[in-house]
C-alpha cells in the first residue's frame, strides 16, 4: 500500500509517497491501519504546518483480478446506473458525439463529468464511497466510513492489477488537521460485509416502516391540477388494498424554487386544503420539493440573484436543462438557509404534509470551495435538511447517496423509470442519469444492500395501466414484480379507475408489501438473473430475463410458478425453464 500526497505551498509543488506515519517540513501525516479479525480500518490525517492547497491523495494498492471476479461500481448519485461489472467490460460515459446537445442542455451536470474524468479503456471502473469485488458468493468491500472531508472514488484498474482510492479534494486549501480517510477493507457474504460496514458507520436501522403509495408525477407529470388529485384521491380511497401515503409532485407551484406560490388557476383552495384531503382520507401526505435550486422563470431567480451559487470565475452555476434551465443556491448564504426553513415550516406546520420528497440535491455541491469539498458540502446541505424537516419524513433523489446515508427515511436508488423500456437509441450516448426503465430495474438489484442498512430503498414506480405508455403488458410486470422484491417504497402513478380486474388483481399483489429477505443474486448470464428470497416462512426463486435473448434456467426443484394476475398457482415439471425477453418468472421452492 502506498499513499501519494502531491500539494503546493507557496510556489512550491510537491508529491510524496508514504506508507506510514510521515513528517517533512510542510506536513505531518498520521496513518493508522487497525486489523480486526474482520475487517481491516485505514485512516489517514494530514497535518499542514502552514495552509496548503491539496492537488491530489490517494491510497494505492496491489489486487490480483481474475476473469471471474464480479465489480459492483456505485454511481455518482442516485440516477447513475450502478450494478456489477464483468472484468471485460468497461464504464460508459457521455459520447464525444454527443458534446453539443451536453453542452446545449447542460447534461453534464447531473453526474460527475466535469470533475472526474472517465477512462474508456476495458477493465477500469470508478464508483463512490463503496464497492465491491465478488467471487461467486464471497465478497471483497471496499467503504469509506465518511464524506465528510470530501467523495472517496474507488478506481479498479483490471488490467494493471490495481485499485485507488482517492479523496475528491483537488483545489482543497487545509491549515489545520484534515481527516481524509476512513475506510475499511472486509470480506465475506453479502450480509456479513455490509452489516461489518453500515455497524462500523453507527448508522441506526431506519425507524421508519415500508410504505405503499401514488404519486402523481409518472401519468400526469407537471399538468396537475386540484381535480386530477381528488379524483385519483377518491379512486385510492374506496380500495380494498389500502396504500399508506399519498404524494403530490412537481407542477404545484408557479416556478420552481418559488414553492410557496402555488399556481391558484391549478389549485384555487391551496395545497394545505390537498394535506387536509389526504389525511381525511387516512393517507399520509407527500409533496415534492428541490431545495436547492430555482429555474430561471423563477421570482427568486429575478429578484435574488446573489443567493445563486457562484463558480470561480464568479457566474453562476446552471444545474441542468430541467423547466426553464435551473440554477443552484448557495447554502452557505444565511437569506437561503432562513428561506428554505421557512418554506418547511410552511409546508410541513401550516400546510401539514408529513412527508417530503426532495429531488435535484446533488446540485448543491456543483462547484466546492476552497475551504469546503464537494462531499463536505453535500454532507453538512443533508445535516441541514435533516435538521429543518424534524422527525418528519424525508424521501431523498438526485442526492449522492454516502452523504445521505442515515439522513434521509428513504432515498430514490435509481434513475426515474421510463414510460419506454430504455429510450431511444441516440439517447444512450448521453449522460448516465438518464430516464431508462431498464437502468431502474439494475439499479434496485444493484443497490438492495442500503436497504433497510442506509434507509429504506425507493426503487421508483411500477406502472400497469394500458394508456400513456410504450411499456409491454410483459416489461410492466418485469418493473412491478422487481419493485416489490427489493423495494420498500412502492409508488404507482396509475389512475386505478381504469384498471379491470385482472389489473386490479395484479395491483393488489404488488401493493401487498411483506418484509422480504434477499437471500442471493446470481447473473448467470448477461442480463439474465437467478434471485432467491424469503417471505415469512416461503422461499421463493425469481428469474429476471433483462435482455432481449430468450434464455433458459435448468431446473432440479419442485417448482409451483407464482402468477401476479391469478390467485393461484401452478405446478411445474420442466427442467429448462424458459424465460422470454423482458420477463420475471417467480416460483415457490416446496423442496426448501
Amino acid at each position: 500500500m502506498n499513499i501519494v500526497f502531491s500539494y503546493s505551498l507557496g510556489n512550491k509543488n510537491v508529491s510524496t509517497t508514504f506508507k506510514d506515519n510521515f513528517s517533512n517540513e510542510d506536513f505531518s501525516a498520521k496513518v493508522l491501519l487497525d486489523e480486526k479479525q474482520n475487517y481491516k480500518r485505514l485512516k489517514v490525517s494530514i497535518v499542514p504546518m502552514a495552509e496548503l492547497e491539496i492537488y491530489e491523495l490517494k491510497v494505492v494498492f496491489h489486487y490480483s483480478f481474475k476473469d471471474s471476479h464480479k465489480i459492483f461500481v456505485n454511481g455518482y448519485q442516485s440516477w447513475t446506473d450502478s450494478r456489477e461489472f464483468s472484468v471485460n467490460e468497461k464504464l460508459r460515459t457521455i459520447s464525444k458525439l454527443a458534446a453539443p446537445v451536453v453542452k446545449k442542455y447542460q447534461l453534464d451536470k447531473y453526474g460527475d463529468y466535469t470533475f472526474k474524468k472517465y477512462s474508456r479503456k476495458i477493465g477500469d471502473f470508478h464508483g463512490y464511497t463503496y464497492s465491491y469485488i465478488r467471487q461467486g458468493k464471497n465478497l471483497e468491500l471496499i467503504g469509506s466510513l465518511s464524506e465528510k472531508s470530501g467523495y472517496t472514488i474507488i478506481e479498479e484498474k483490471v488490467k494493471n492489477n490495481e485499485i485507488t482510492i482517492y479523496k475528491e479534494c483537488k483545489g482543497h486549501c487545509i491549515n489545520s488537521e484534515y481527516e481524509a480517510f476512513d475506510i475499511i477493507l472486509t470480506k465475506g457474504s453479502e450480509s456479513e460485509v455490509f452489516d461489518t460496514y453500515f455497524s462500523l458507520m453507527n448508522i441506526k436501522k431506519p425507524s421508519c416502516k415500508p410504505m405503499t403509495g401514488w404519486t402523481s408525477w409518472y401519468n400526469y407529470y407537471q399538468n396537475i391540477n386540484e381535480d386530477i388529485i381528488l379524483e385519483n384521491l377518491n379512486n385510492y380511497k374506496a380500495l380494498e388494498q389500502k396504500i399508506e401515503i399519498f404524494q403530490i409532485d412537481d407542477g404545484y407551484q408557479t416556478a420552481v424554487g418559488d414553492w410557496l406560490s402555488i399556481d391558484g388557476a391549478k389549485f384555487s383552495r391551496g395545497m394545505k386544503h390537498i394535506a387536509d384531503s389526504i389525511k381525511a382520507c387516512g393517507f399520509k401526505a407527500g409533496i415534492w420539493l428541490a431545495p436547492f435550486v430555482c429555474e430561471t422563470n423563477s421570482e427568486i431567480f429575478k429578484e435574488k440573484k446573489h443567493w445563486i451559487l457562484k463558480d470561480e470565475k464568479g457566474e453562476m452555476v446552471f444545474g441542468g436543462s430541467n423547466w426553464s434551465k435551473f440554477y443552484a443556491l448557495d447554502i452557505y448564504n444565511k437569506e437561503v438557509r432562513d428561506y428554505i426553513k421557512e418554506v418547511f415550516s410552511v409546508v410541513l406546520n401550516y400546510w401539514g404534509y408529513d412527508m417530503v420528497k426532495l429531488d435535484f440535491l446533488y446540485a448543491v455541491c456543483l462547484v466546492p470551495r476552497k475551504d469546503k469539498t464537494r462531499g463536505q458540502i453535500m454532507t453538512e446541505a443533508m445535516e441541514f435538511l435533516r435538521e429543518c424537516v424534524g422527525d418528519k419524513l424525508i424521501l431523498g433523489c438526485g442526492v449522492p447517496l454516502g452523504p445521505a446515508f442515515g439522513k434521509v427515511d428513504y432515498c430514490r436508488i435509481g434513475c426515474d423509470v421510463g414510460l419506454d423500456w430504455n429510450d431511444k437509441p441516440y439517447m444512450r450516448l448521453l449522460h448516465r442519469e438518464r430516464v431508462s426503465t431498464l437502468n431502474a430495474i439494475t439499479n434496485a438489484i444493484g443497490r438492495r444492500q442500503l436497504n433497510g442498512r442506509a434507509f429504506l430503498n425507493d426503487p421508483d414506480v411500477f406502472l400497469l395501466r394500458e394508456d400513456n405508455i410504450m411499456l409491454t403488458d410483459t416489461q410492466r410486470e418485469t418493473l412491478s414484480r422487481v419493485n416489490s422484491i427489493f423495494g420498500s417504497l412502492i409508488f404507482t402513478s396509475d389512475n386505478i379507475k381504469k384498471y379491470d380486474d385482472k389489473k386490479q388483481l395484479m395491483f393488489n399483489h404488488v401493493m401487498n408489501l411483506k418484509d422480504k429477505v434477499i437471500n442471493s443474486v446470481e447473473e448467470l448470464k448477461t442480463g439474465f438473473l437467478e434471485v432467491r428470497y424469503s417471505v415469512d416462512d416461503k422461499y421463493y426463486l425469481a428469474l429476471i430475463n433483462l435482455s432481449e435473448f430468450d434464455m433458459y434456467y435448468r431446473n432440479s426443484f419442485k417448482l409451483n410458478e407464482v402468477f401476479l394476475d391469478r390467485e393461484d398457482n401452478a405446478s411445474v415439471d420442466d427442467n429448462n425453464l424458459l424465460v422470454k425477453p423482458y420477463e420475471c418468472r417467480v416460483f415457490i421452492l416446496d423442496n426448501i
